[in-house]
């Protein structure tokens, strides 16, 4: 190791003096790379966003229902209404059903549970009546208002055939044809970093690239190792977070390992919360404690801050410091927020009011109103509004909510008027350049200045203006790497929305369904208050550009959240959330010749 550390000092200090000796060879570079950095950004991304924007998101087939006229019922997710209405997961169309009769559950290990929706005409398993909810096994007898069905498994060979129909259709875009133009794209940033900085460049920045290259590399090739497709998620969240990198070492080198051991915390974050949300019964069962961590981590950043831990950013009491340490609790507590309020299907119908999770969304905003952090407060009732439409589809209640909490934020508007001079600015910032919109201004003037290829990363002025790593990031993004790679770096985000919400019409689970829809607001709408609040169109309310902003915080949250979009991936080998088959299991097929096959769906 202190080897491969001393050849790396030495080709940095040999490569920093001779450009430093040679400062024709950096201009040179650095004009060569400008225009070489929006091209292999398009050829990293292109592929990425056109697969995720096309998969056709098939449904997967459980388990099947017998019906009374003797046809069979495919059961498409884990969770399933069986009920009289159309809008039923298995319509049956008898007047002694009820219209939403009961819910058919499957968790871990293929087991199925029965769960009574409080029906008029009851259910009865195998000649007994079911109180609540009762375990239901292959071949029992299900009995919905007197209509009798039957739960069968899905044939191997049908199994199969759907799989490998599922496997072709939904073909992941191969990933090391953008892995190999990514590691370009890092290897000429480091580069490009190391002339901006002459020969006063640290060895930190070599250092933090190779590290998150060779880790980029093994995930990659653990996860195909272990037969793990579709990797179009991570490849993005790779790029924006290398452009993460280069900003913090343009602005902040002294962060740039901290940022860089922020990446890889976040990494192992993606994995363990993935894996973990494959069971449903453990995430039910810890979603209490999930509320009070959000209670929690925002509710001892008011305690330390009052006990002199904390610090105050831009007029927000929202860091801790311990020693050379800083932490945004905040963070973290979005995705306790998301996991505690999303809900599996028996829990939407047995409890369908919102009580509970309105008052902790109160408790939360309440907190970050305490804390003047309004940016966050924002990003948390968006998502509120996401994940109780979704729960219980009541515009009413809704509006009557929104209507609430509007009239309190003008009552801690009048409380707190400085919080309205940010308002008074919004659209004003011309005209109040050196005063309320000296931000917005320097970020407009100088992602104007970067044009469509940027000046060259290292080499722009926005990094000596406060914020312009975080809050302006975007700004930064434009001048230093061009506007080519700042509306990629959004479209990166929209995509992984749209995949989300598409993928969320085969959704396995209501719990994926909401946990993703919910994710990916908050990332959509955070990006929209860091990108719009920058150059005025919104008013800046101090948050951050998901993965791309300086912060260990931001970052970690960031691949959280990544995690719940992944788990709604439903193309095979792709999502955590379903284990892989067996290294064992042979393959079947319908016919002696595995060439020809029956469509059984013909």
């Amino acid at each position: 190791m202190d080897q491969y550390l001393s050849a790396l000092r030495d080709f940095a200090g040999t490569l920093a003096a001779l450009l430093g000796d040679y400062p024709l060879v950096v201009a040179w570079y650095t004009a060569v790379v400008r225009f070489l950095f929006p091209v292999l950004a398009l050829l990293i991304l292109v592929r990425s966003i056109r697969s995720l924007l096309t998969v056709p998101h098939l449904p997967e087939v459980w388990a099947c229902l017998t019906l009374p006229n003797g046809l069979s019922q495919p059961l498409t997710h884990w969770e399933n209404i069986l009920g009289r209405s159309a809008a039923s997961d298995v319509v049956l169309g008898y007047p002694t059903v009820s219209r939403q009769h009961a819910a058919l559950i499957r968790a871990e290990g293929d087991r199925w549970t029965v769960y009574d929706l409080d029906s008029k005409g009851g259910v009865v398993l195998n000649g007994r009546v079911v109180e609540g909810s009762a375990p239901v096994a292959y071949g029992d007898v299900l009995s919905l208002g007197g209509v009798e069905t039957v739960l069968l498994p899905v044939p191997p060979e049908e199994r199969e055939r759907r799989r490998r129909n599922r496997r072709e259709r939904e073909r992941p875009v191969s990933p090391w044809t953008g892995l190999f133009f990514l590691t370009v794209f890092q290897v000429l940033t480091a580069g490009q970093l190391l002339a901006a900085a002459g020969t006063g460049a640290p060895l930190t920045i070599p250092a933090a690239f190779f590290c998150l290259t060779a880790v980029m590399w093994g995930y990659f090739l653990a996860m195909r190792a272990i037969r793990r497709v579709g990797f179009e998620m991570e490849t993005i969240a790779f790029f924006l977070s290398t452009l993460s990198l280069a900003v913090t070492a343009s602005s902040a080198p002294e962060d740039l390992f901290k940022q860089l051991i922020a990446l890889l915390l976040g990494l192992l974050l993606f994995v363990v919360l993935g894996v973990f949300l494959r069971d449903l019964d453990r995430v039910k069962a810890i979603r209490w404690l999930m509320a009070g961590g959000a209670i929690g981590l925002l509710g001892i950043t008011l305690v330390l801050g009052a006990l002199g831990l904390g610090q105050s950013r831009y007029g927000a009491m929202n860091w801790i410091i311990l020693g050379p340490l800083s932490f945004q609790p905040s963070e973290l507590a979005k995705i306790c927020y998301i996991f505690a309020g999303s809900a599996t299907l028996e829990r939407l119908f047995r409890k369908r009011n919102l009580g509970l999770f309105l008052l902790l969304t109160l408790v939360c905003i309440g907190f970050l109103a305490l804390m003047s952090d309004f940016g966050t407060a924002a990003i948390f009732f968006v998502t509120f509004l996401v994940i109780a439409y979704l729960r219980s589809g009541d515009w009413t209640t809704l509006a009557l909510i929104t209507g609430a909490c509007v009239a309190g934020a003008g009552v801690v508007c009048s409380i707190k008027p400085y919080i309205l001079q940010r308002f008074a600015t919004w659209g004003h910032a011309w005209e109040q350049a050196s005063s309320g919109g000296y931000q917005q201004v320097r970020t407009m003037s100088a992602a104007a200045s970067g044009g469509l290829v940027g000046v060259g990363a290292g080499e722009g002025w926005l990094q000596n203006v406060a914020a312009s790593d975080t809050d302006l990031v975007f700004g930064m993004l434009c001048e230093e790497w061009g506007l080519v790679i700042g509306v990629l770096a959004v479209l990166s985000i929209v995509t992984l929305a749209v995949f989300a919400v598409r993928a969320c019409r085969a959704g396995r689970s209501s719990f994926y369904t909401i946990a993703a829809c919910a994710a990916t607001s908050l990332l959509v709408f955070q990006t929209c208050l860091n990108v719009f609040g920058s150059v005025d169109l919104l008013p800046l309310t101090g948050v951050t550009f998901p993965f791309v902003s300086n912060g260990g915080s931001s970052m970690l949250a960031s691949w959280g959240l990544l995690a719940f979009l992944k788990a709604t991936d439903t193309r095979p080998n792709a999502s955590f959330a379903i284990r892989l088959p067996s290294w064992r299991e042979p393959p079947v097929f319908l016919g002696q010749n595995p060439e020809q096959e029956v469509d059984l769906d013909a």
